[in-house]
């Protein structure tokens, strides 16, 4: 074969993307108060902007569900319906293709995590399952001090051990940890060490359990025995957390000395357990939750679906204002700056137009899927993926990880984030993975509320009366989700029950 240059021509596709574009796609994943005031901002730079009184909802921001959308599965997808057929390519919803430049964002297919920095690239924890709610943000969460100092007084009747932990409790740092030194603290208040160490035996009992822990391994340690399961393979592996986050797997297996799928159970319960446990509370009050979106129910069954409009400022051009400049400039740079403020005013006036149809094409579509849980309730919520409503709107998981991030919908049955109704499957008896987690912990807090002082349910028996409702989970599994909903062990609901009826 001859060797030498030569000249070749090749077609190719390339996306291109625009500081405009980029923008764009920026602002599908605010929130509207966010659009507020990225808009505010825009005011300011723009001097042809102006906003007038929010108008009512037009067509295309009102999303009218039919009866026909109550049924689970529909031939084709009834969102151009819904949204309206025959518009210009210029007004369809924005939707690109962004995945590689995105290699961080959230697909949905998992049960959603977030980065524990202690732990390492390898570990993470569900996003769903993990801090505080919605209503308790909203209503202002109560700061961790106050939060273990209100169980002091149901844990101890001995007031110079409760003093000590409350002592303790103000030493502990926003992540829940004790940065002093027992020898310390008993030299501070002139006590023996061994008061000191009972005063912190005590800290240990409180809610959430890993208070108190002076390293992130007694942290995991005092969890993972408050579930039952700190057996010798176990504390093994929580000796060596720094194994785990440089993922030495093969290394652990062998010091653990157990097989592949023991080591997996036990990586998995390790991922469960929350190496802050402060966190959950806050020192100040939350703000209110304000809805995104709007969800009513119809007479005839239907939904209607709108954007909460009274968040979107309505921006128009002021052609007035444009006449009055265009009038008064004469050279060249000015008729430049004044074309370009105008240019800009009518991009961001449609890409908000393009960012209303996305979110209300993609809020159709779930509210489409989701329709039981509007009705009947939490059982009634089905496993959902961004793929799911990506494919059957047509468009791209990023962008619909976009549209329901820092999104919320009102409804008859209070405000929920969007990402709340994408959730993982669990398998039935009947071997379909037909109900959603969320739908199972409604399940077990239902059965853990309804149980007797005196006949306390073991995670046995609850798998057991699971399985009776048709949900088909292992042991692990039902405490992993007992304790994703804030449900203590069969012991300590037995220890709170007792001291509440001495009470």
């Amino acid at each position: 074969m001859a060797l030498g240059p030569r000249l070749d021509l090749r077609q190719s596709q390339s996306l291109v993307m625009t500081p405009q574009l980029q923008q764009a796609i920026k602002l599908l994943a605010l929130s509207n108060l966010e659009i507020e005031t990225f808009i505010g901002e825009a005011l300011d730079a723009n001097p042809l902007l102006d906003i007038t009184e929010a108008a009512p909802a037009a067509p295309g921001e009102t999303v009218d569900i039919p009866e026909e959308a109550r049924r689970t599965s529909l031939e084709s997808s009834p969102v151009d319906q819904l949204i309206g057929e025959g518009r210009g390519e210029d007004d369809r919803p924005l939707d690109i293709d962004t995945s590689a430049l995105d290699r961080d964002r959230d697909t949905g297919d998992s049960d959603g995590g977030r980065e524990g920095g202690d732990w390492g690239g390898d570990l993470r924890f569900a996003a769903a399952e993990l801090g505080p709610s919605i209503e308790e943000r909203a209503a202002g969460a109560e700061t961790l001090a106050e939060h273990l100092e209100a169980q002091i007084g149901t844990a101890t009747s001995n007031e110079r051990l409760g003093a000590i932990t409350r002592y303790l409790i103000g030493q502990l740092d926003e992540a829940g940890y004790l940065p002093v030194s027992l020898r310390d603290i008993a030299e501070d208040l002139g006590l023996p060490l061994a008061e000191a160490e009972a005063g912190l035996a005590l800290l240990h009992t409180l809610d959430p359990t890993g208070v108190g822990a002076r390293s992130l391994g007694e942290c995991i340690a005092l969890q993972a025995q408050e579930a039952d399961r700190h057996d010798p393979a176990m504390a093994r592996l929580i000796e060596n957390l720094d194994l785990v986050a440089r993922g030495e797997f093969a290394r652990l297996k062998r010091i653990c000395g157990v097989d592949d799928e023991d080591f997996s159970d036990m990586l998995n319960e390790l991922r469960g357990y929350d190496p802050k446990p402060g966190l959950k509370f806050g020192g100040t009050p939350g703000s209110a939750v304000t809805p995104d979106i709007l969800l009513t129910a119809r007479a005839d069954g239907g939904w209607d679906i709108s954007l909460n409009q009274a968040t979107l400022p309505r921006l128009i051009v002021n052609r007035a204002y444009y006449v009055e400049l265009r009038g008064s400039c004469a050279d060249k740079p000015s008729k430049g700056w004044l074309s370009e403020k105008l240019a800009d005013a009518n991009w961001l006036i449609k890409a908000l137009d393009q960012r209303q149809k996305t979110i209300l094409k993609v809020a159709a579509e779930i509210v489409r899927q989701q329709d039981g849980f509007f009705r009947h309730g939490v059982s009634q919520l089905k496993p959902l993926t961004l793929r799911a409503v990506a494919e059957t709107i047509a468009m791209h998981e990023s962008t619909v990880s976009r549209v329901t991030s820092n999104k919320y919908l009102q409804c008859e049955r209070g405000i929920f984030e969007l990402k709340y109704f994408f959730t993982s499957g669990v398998a039935g008896v009947d071997g379909e993975g037909a109900v959603s987690a969320e739908a199972v912990k409604a399940a077990i807090r239902s059965l853990i509320d309804a149980e007797d002082a005196k006949g306390i349910l073991s995670d046995d028996a609850l798998v057991d009366l699971l399985r009776a409702k048709g949900f088909d989970l292992a042991r692990r599994t039902v405490a992993k989700y007992r304790e994703a909903i804030g449900l203590g062990s069969s012991v300590q609901r037995r220890r709170q029950k007792a001291l509440a009826a001495v009470r």
